[in-house]
């Protein structure tokens, strides 16, 4: 049994730049600009999309476990622009024909099928995103969260109609 520890992690600012290993930061842009980089590049195209508000009540600024989701980008934003805080680390998924190549051991086929390396807790960063703008979680970026200091928050989230059935879990 591994013995839990505390990490202190401090917030980054979630920009273009500073997020862009985990997926994009969307902010505002004018009515009638042509679809570009700055917009969210989404990959829905593994199931139905659901787009919703998520209501969310206690969520402190801690986490003993981190999800992802394989088959699908991920859009997260709080709805009136409050500060809200999200812990990531990199996409990790393997290609079922690279796993032969994994000596290691340190590769876990999940309950939906595929394979996933699970983040060292040395390689999770937490964002502080502030402001009208949400973030877009590339697909397979291990997240935990969202989190806040209210009682209650409410987000708008945009995924699969199964991700919640369908995602990997790792404490």
């Amino acid at each position: 049994m591994e013995s839990s520890k505390a990490v202190k992690l401090r917030p980054i600012e979630a920009t273009a730049e500073s997020f862009e290993d985990y997926g994009q930061v969307i902010e505002a842009s004018p009515d009638g600009e042509e679809f570009g980089p700055r917009d969210a590049q989404l990959d829905l195209s593994r199931g139905i999309p659901r787009f919703y508000i998520m209501h969310l009540q206690d969520r402190p600024l801690k986490f003993s476990a981190i999800t992802h989701h394989a088959n699908v980008t991920q859009c997260l934003g709080s709805t009136g622009g409050h500060v809200w805080y999200l812990g990531v680390a990199k996409p990790s998924i393997v290609d079922s024909g690279e796993v032969q190549n994994y000596s290691s051991g340190e590769i876990v086929q999940s309950k939906c099928g595929h394979f996933y390396e699970s983040p060292a807790i040395d390689d999770v960063r937490v964002f502080r995103i502030s402001g009208p703008k949400f973030l877009k979680l590339n697909r397979g970026t291990w997240h935990a969260g969202p989190l806040f200091k209210a009682d209650t928050m409410d987000f708008y989230n945009l995924e699969l109609s199964n991700t919640n059935i369908a995602s990997v879990d790792m404490k």
